[in-house]
């Protein structure tokens, strides 16, 4: 993507009242964020674009220094992803409401699509401290990556786990990632971004408001395979981010407590919604299937993706396709398709879902 476009991006995800569905349209309407970005003010309501937020886009195109910010960012290391990259997050990218833009500290690897969130209450009692530091250390033993939210308690306890334990771990800011809440954890971000990376839809800059963290709880759940609430109290966030979890098909994995302890009050109502129990650590790498995982890494070092794994992946998405549909649409034997789709099931890369119809792999 070159750098205009790259940067009209930036300008309409930051602009008040376009989120990821009008973002998506106003691409659409004007064939690219560029044309969008620059379109007058009658263009914008032609696209049907409420006159507040045209309004909105047009005050903050006249005070930004797109390419200003830009080099600020790279002298900060802070790198910008789109839908259109390929570094930016497939597992994410296939939510309801994937951010457009996302920044990042620290590097993403192919192996963050095998991650599970570890989240809970900031007060956590002796116990839940056990249990995040255990549920992080066996997954990070095991090559999976930690995704929490960097507040305090459960979420900086799982993070620091899992880097003690020489794994990966991803940190979701409900600030700009240049901007570290609760400041006492900047030690923490640091190392985070070392080992692993901060990430926000925030632009660099944004204060950590209330409003921004149950939306950031929503790519906290779309990154991982499964969400472990450890402890939560009735209204805490981490019930935001199990229920994101659910809603998306990830497994939500709830530890049993007292039952007369508040910060047990959410965990135990999502076992009584059906969440699974997690009564010892290693239930989430049951879950997951480990054993997969490493055949999977192995296949991707082994097996590096062509020209018709591309082609057979713009084919497929969430809805099943069957063998003999791929085929016909890719112009390709079937048993080209056939010996492909098996390499790439084995990557982790498509699923069958019986009836030899297969799907995108999440």
């Amino acid at each position: 993507m070159e750098l205009e476009e790259r940067l009209a991006w930036v300008g309409l995800s930051m602009v008040k009242g376009i989120g990821p569905a009008r973002f998506r349209r106003l691409v659409a309407h004007f064939g690219s964020a560029q044309a969008a970005w620059q379109a007058s003010r009658g263009a914008l309501l032609a696209a049907r674009l409420p006159e507040g937020v045209a309004d909105a886009l047009l005050g903050l195109r006249s005070r930004l220094n797109l390419r200003l910010l830009w080099e600020q960012w790279q002298q900060q290391g802070i790198a910008v992803l789109t839908w259109e990259d390929g570094e930016y997050p497939q597992r994410l990218k296939r939510i309801d409401s994937p951010p457009p833009v996302l920044y990042v500290r620290g590097r993403l690897q192919d192996g963050d699509d095998w991650a599970v969130a570890v989240v809970g209450t900031r007060k956590m009692s002796a116990y839940g401290r056990r249990v995040a530091e255990d549920v992080a250390a066996v997954l990070a033993r095991h090559g999976v990556t930690v995704v929490s939210g960097l507040a305090r308690g459960v979420d900086a306890t799982a993070h620091r786990a899992a880097l003690r334990g020489g794994g990966r771990t991803l940190a979701v800011l409900g600030s700009g990632v240049d901007v570290i809440y609760p400041p006492e954890h900047r030690r923490l971000a640091a190392e985070i971004a070392n080992q692993g990376a901060l990430l926000s839809e925030f632009p660099p800059g944004s204060k950590p408001e209330a409003g921004n963290f149950p939306q950031r709880n929503r790519i906290i759940a779309g990154l991982s395979l499964a969400v472990v609430v450890v402890e939560a109290g009735r209204k805490s966030g981490a019930l935001i981010t199990a229920s994101f979890a659910a809603d998306q098909g990830r497994d939500v994995f709830a530890v049993p407590g007292n039952i007369y302890a508040g910060g047990c009050e959410g965990t135990n109502w999502l076992l009584s919604q059906g969440a699974a129990p997690l009564t010892r650590p290693e239930d989430v790498l049951d879950a997951l299937d480990v054993t997969l995982l490493t055949r999977q890494r192995e296949a991707r070092r082994t097996l590096p993706a062509d020209a018709t794994e591309r082609r057979l992946l713009d084919l497929l998405g969430e809805e099943p396709l069957h063998l003999d549909e791929i085929s016909a649409r890719s112009g390709l034997p079937v048993a080209q398709v056939t010996a492909t789709l098996t390499l790439m099931e084995l990557k982790g890369l498509v699923r069958q879902v019986g009836g030899m119809q297969y799907v995108v792999a999440k």
